[in-house]
């Protein structure tokens, strides 16, 4: 029997929503039950593929009609609340999970498997399973659910479900699919259109990092290129600056350091000492939005100054800064450098959200 369209449609509403709240809370998550919460993270990423669709199918129903029995798995079980659970996944769960790196696992038809083609999720079918655990888990989080009959209890339990999906998801590889060429004014508005979305500096810095490292490489000036993470401290990398460039003695001989909000003259002071520390004599700032207004003329001053006692600092906007080079790079080295990008994201373990948002960019390329 088909998925009646107008839960069909509920549920793609609601699951759209909810999806959206759940990337929003980052690490929250809704207060359930502790030991419903270790079934519900056990069941998502069950190594019994069929497994993690149940909870999201299930629930997602329950939540869209709470007249429902999210136990059910077929309607001829009969009986108040069933309905084809079968449906529901292959027309809602499937897509949402092809959208989404396949997260839960890339099955075409999750409910056409041996495990789940009994009547309903109840200890009664614990026999036929193979991954008793599995099934239990499965068996705890949904009898909760109908035992307190309470719709803002389901709520919670399902958007703990989509937070177990969303961390799933940050575990995830994307694939980075480059074009065989790219033209130079083609990058900078690839660049510029990846940089206009909020990250925390982290996209910021992953293309500098990129960057440096391919102008290390090509050009035979930096052998060994080091980044650290957006959000370690200078004391716990025990790095001058965000990037670090060596020359071939293995000497630092050049410190990024990556702003993706205005310079201000504090900031330039305040990297000083490490800079003096390290006797390095090169030092350049890659800002997103310039220097600050009021601190214009006395960062000019700072600058002038360092430069009589041996160290020489720059400040430049990423674009202005990468143009030239981008273009000495060739379509080559512009190739290489969006491999770059993608390695760097994936080296800082960046959120999915980042990921995926260069991916597209390069799919669509």
């Amino acid at each position: 029997m088909a998925l009646r369209a107008e839960l069909k449609s509920r549920c793609e509403e609601m699951l759209r929503a909810r999806w959206e709240n759940a990337l929003a809370r980052l690490a929250a998550r809704p207060a359930v039950p502790q030991r419903l919460l270790k079934a519900i993270i056990a069941s998502v990423n069950s190594s019994t593929k069929t497994y993690r669709y149940v909870l999201p199918t299930q629930l997602l129903a329950k939540v869209a009609d709470p007249s429902l029995d999210c136990r059910c798995l077929q309607v001829a079980r009969g009986g108040a609340g069933a309905f084809d659970a079968r449906s529901l996944c292959h027309t809602v769960i499937v897509p949402f999970d092809r959208e989404h790196e396949n997260v839960l696992g890339g099955s075409s038809e999750p409910y056409a498997n041996n495990p789940v083609r009994v009547p309903e999720v109840t200890r009664a079918h614990r026999g036929p399973q193979r991954d008793k655990a599995g099934w239990d888990d499965l068996c705890a989080v949904l009898a909760a659910v109908e035992q307190r009959d309470d719709p803002a209890f389901t709520a919670d339990v399902f958007d703990t479900v989509l937070t177990a999906i969303r961390d799933r998801l940050e575990k995830t590889a994307v694939s980075y699919a480059l074009p065989q060429r790219i033209a130079h004014g083609a990058l900078l508005s690839l660049l510029r259109a990846y940089l206009a979305e909020p990250s925390g500096g982290l996209r910021l810095q992953a293309v500098v990092s990129a960057l440096f490292g391919v102008i290390g490489a090509r050009f035979s000036l930096f052998p060994d290129v080091r980044s650290r993470k957006p959000t370690a401290s200078d004391a716990s990398t025990k790095q001058v600056a965000d990037v670090e460039c060596y020359d071939k003695d293995g000497r630092l001989a050049l410190a990024v350091e990556v702003k993706d909000r205005e310079l201000t003259v504090a900031q330039i002071s305040g990297k000083l000492p490490a800079v003096r520390a390290a006797q390095l004599t090169e030092l350049l700032f890659i800002v997103e939005r310039g220097i600050r207004a009021e601190d214009s003329a006395e960062t000019d001053r700072v600058i002038g100054r360092q430069f009589a006692g041996g160290h020489s600092i720059y400040v430049f906007p990423l674009l202005d800064f990468a143009s030239g080079i981008l273009a000495l790079f060739g379509e080559g080295g512009r190739r290489e450098f969006l491999e770059a990008v993608g390695q760097v994201l994936d080296e800082y373990q960046a959120p999915v959200s980042d990921r995926r948002a260069w991916s597209a960019l390069l799919r669509d390329l």
